[in-house]
């Protein structure tokens, strides 16, 4: 049961990001935070934090949540990334995670060859310099086909399709938004798939406002607050 939980959060938090991280678009943005809800009952969240230094442009979070029974704690979820782009392009990516007692990690740097070399808890070894890191928050996410565990490092084929337009109510806020499923790209029967969820960005911003997914009760991330 626990690392099916897991394996939910990380698949909602982690799962999908850009062919090619188009940043520049959200240098106006300084901090978007999420929260994490569990069968509307909020259990975590995730904030990002947005700054440039120069021509580098870096995106740093955190992300927690806690499922606990009877007031016995049965996940305690913890995870910090660090994202550096220059001129668009991923240069470098660092994330340590713990679930409970387990540590993972997932280490990414772009080198001399111009290629990704992932250094991580589930893979080691070269990819595209185009291949993201499956974080979401860049709405590029949807041209992606491949992307990289932020948590482990682990390479992840998948498909993306539009479902359409859709006036979406968070938080006591109105958004027009653009809705997207994401789908494992593998012959695994549908219901065996890591990945079937789905994600709204706004229309106008382009920003992430929520995600879903459904495995042992309803899972959402909403965006709470932008600045």
């Amino acid at each position: 049961m626990k690392k099916i939980y897991i394996s939910i959060f990380i698949i909602l938090l982690f799962s999908i990001k850009p062919l090619l991280s188009h940043v520049s678009h959200y240098q106006k943005i300084t901090f978007l935070k999420y929260g994490l809800f569990l069968n509307n009952k909020l259990i975590g969240n995730h904030v990002f934090n947005f700054k440039k230094e120069g021509d580098l442009f870096y995106v740093i979070s955190k992300g927690s949540f806690k499922i606990d029974k009877l007031g016995v704690v049965l996940i305690d979820y913890i995870t910090e990334t660090e994202e550096v782009y220059k001129n668009d392009q991923l240069v470098k990516f660092n994330s340590n995670t713990k679930q409970n007692d387990k540590k993972k990690y997932a280490k990414v740097i772009l080198n001399k060859k111009k290629m990704l070399y992932i250094d991580g808890s589930s893979f080691q070894g070269e990819t595209e310099k185009n291949t993201p890191v499956g974080t979401w928050w860049n709405h590029e996410i949807v041209k992606s086909s491949k992307q990289i565990s932020p948590i482990s490092g682990r390479l992840n084929m998948q498909k993306v399709s539009f479902l359409g337009k859709k006036k979406l109510l968070i938080n006591k806020k109105s958004y027009n938004t653009l809705h997207f499923n994401f789908l494992s790209d593998d012959d695994k029967p549908i219901n065996k798939k890591k990945i079937n969820m789905d994600i709204w960005y706004d229309s106008s911003s382009l920003i992430w406002v929520k995600a879903s997914y459904d495995k042992l009760g309803h899972w959402e991330y909403r965006l709470l607050e932008v600045r």
